[in-house]
């Protein structure tokens, strides 16, 4: 292949006119020739710039409200003939096709149009059919051809242009064509799911998903295991849209546990400060209180040993007097709504740990796309933004939950949705007390979750756990009595899950038996 090709004509059609004039302008300082379309070729005149309409290259004018300009063999020759092939040399000649070396084009704002939920009418005329055909075009040709897709590459390519005499070298226009690729296949996934979403889809043929780089990360889960952080474009408030301000770069786990203990918070709500830690994906403390300082130490006493290390969400602006908190055990990652500054100069002194605010909380109902890989395959499920139906809770034993048992019991259901399945969660006044997860046994991780509280109540010099007198949420049914009889040994009173076990009457007789109140809520929340 040629390595250097010089560019001397260009075809810019641009929706976003960010940073256009002043590269277009360091353009024609080397003498290309500049071609446009529409709204781009009236704001390049504006400026003051020579340009040429597309329709005088092609000899027909824009039509049918821009449906057609580009779509021309006088367009696409330009852009496809291969220079090094005589017949098509000869083609060009024969019917006065001259060649496009550069192309620049970012697509019709598909993806902003149906953000800021525009009609169906809206969203379709926002498809773009020129400009994925021309980019297509250029990256296939790309032995010959340069395209940029986004304005963040015009440096990039005047850069490239300085140093080789305005030419564009062949290791920058395949970078630049594999750029573009994979910007039309994001078009595409963008329109086809937002189209199955419209037309009531729900298993489509083809799910496309696609991301954009937001991150290169040293490593994934191991060292040996490379990896990239992407952003989806929904923008929901989380680690993706979050600013940091202090630390080092996050790691693939730091964003896998971040991104786990924010969503939980969000599901608390924002009546009452809460504080969600989180350790390995599981939160291994959370609680709510008077204050966000309250509800971190009450988080953390539920398991102080694996907070170490931890990463820790709140739901309200973090303050000074919580960041002082915070910041007397070590901690990886603290993400809140906002921070007032002397939160931020709290942890100035703190230079491993990172500080991220998002401006808000993602929406816990809001729904939502979860997938993830399977060997030849995709799992693909909506988001798990099930809500419980108050109404829907049905008191099944002879005693009902007093109205404090049945605050901790609510409180205890939502954490236990974010808890590795097989989930068990002990709750005492608005506070986790011990936290069982992702066990092969719903019995063990009612153990576990009481030998933590145990644990807890030596390390803090407390005459008995403070599951006693707790509820417990299972975020699955009981499939025989034993587990919930471990929860009733533990000191639990009162008893939260799905129910629908073969063995639902056995585990009601127990539960009368031990005196405890139980309620049904007929949804589960497995989390595998």
């Amino acid at each position: 292949m040629t390595d250097l090709v010089p560019i001397g004509r260009a075809l810019i059609s641009v929706s976003d006119k960010e940073g256009l004039i002043e590269f277009a302008r360091a353009l024609a300082g080397y003498g290309v020739e500049l071609i446009s379309t529409g709204g781009t070729s009236l704001t390049l005149r504006a400026a003051g710039l020579k340009v040429r309409d597309v329709s005088d290259v092609t000899g027909f004018p824009e039509m049918m409200d821009g449906r057609v300009k580009t779509l021309h063999p006088m367009v696409h020759g330009g852009l496809l003939a291969l220079r090094d092939d005589d017949e098509h040399l000869v083609a060009m000649a024969a019917h006065g096709i001259e060649p496009i070396d550069l192309l620049v084009v970012n697509l019709y704002p598909f993806e902003a149009t149906v953000a800021r939920g525009a009609s169906y009418d809206d969203c379709i005329e926002n498809i773009d059919i020129g400009g994925p055909a021309m980019i297509r075009a250029a990256s296939k040709n790309h032995k010959f051809v340069t395209v940029v897709t986004d304005p963040e590459d015009y440096a990039a390519l005047l850069d490239e242009m300085k140093r080789n005499d305005g030419a564009a070298s062949l290791a920058f226009r395949k970078h630049q064509a594999q750029i573009a690729y994979g910007r039309t296949a994001a078009y595409d996934a963008a329109v086809s799911g937002w189209m199955a979403d419209a037309i009531g889809e729900e298993a489509p043929r083809r799910r496309a998903f696609a991301g954009t780089l937001a991150q290169g990360l040293r490593y994934g889960e191991n060292p040996h295991q490379s990896a990239a952080f992407y952003t989806d474009g929904t923008n929901r408030p989380g680690v993706a849209t979050a600013r940091q301000w202090q630390g080092k770069e996050l790691s693939y786990n730091n964003i896998n546990d971040t991104d786990a203990a924010f969503e939980l918070v969000a599901d608390l709500g924002t009546d009452e400060p809460a504080c969600v830690i989180v350790k390995h994906a599981n939160p291994c403390g959370v609680a709510r209180g008077a204050t966000l300082a309250d509800a971190y130490a009450r988080a953390f006493d539920c398991d102080r040993t694996s907070a170490f290390g931890g990463i820790i969400a709140l739901n309200r602006t973090l303050d000074g007097a919580t960041a002082e908190r915070i910041s007397e055990i070590f901690t990886e990652v603290v993400i809140a709504p906002e921070a007032d500054e002397a939160a931020k100069a709290v942890f100035a002194a703190k230079k491993n740990l990172r500080l991220l605010t998002t401006g808000g909380l993602p929406d816990p109902r809001a729904k939502g796309l979860a997938f993830r890989q399977v060997a030849g395959g995709l799992l693909v499920q909506d988001r798990d933004s099930g809500q419980l139906d108050l109404s829907a809770l049905k008191v099944v034993t002879k005693r009902a939950p007093t109205d404090a048992e049945m605050a901790d019991l609510l409180f205890a259901w939502k954490v236990a949705k974010h808890v590795k399945s097989n989930a068990i969660v002990y709750v005492k006044d608005g506070a986790t007390v011990g936290v069982g997860a992702g066990q092969m046994s719903r019995v063990d991780s009612t153990r576990i979750a009481a030998r933590k509280a145990q644990d807890m109540a030596e390390v803090m010099g407390l005459a008995q756990p403070l599951t006693k007198g707790s509820v417990v949420a299972s975020d699955a049914f009981f499939p025989f009595a034993d587990g919930l009889l471990t929860a009733a040994e533990a000191g639990a009173t009162a008893v939260i899950q799905p129910g629908g076990s073969m063995r639902d009457a056995e585990v009601i007789a127990a539960a009368d038996e031990a005196g405890l109140a139980m309620v049904f809520t007929g949804m589960r929340h497995f989390r595998h």
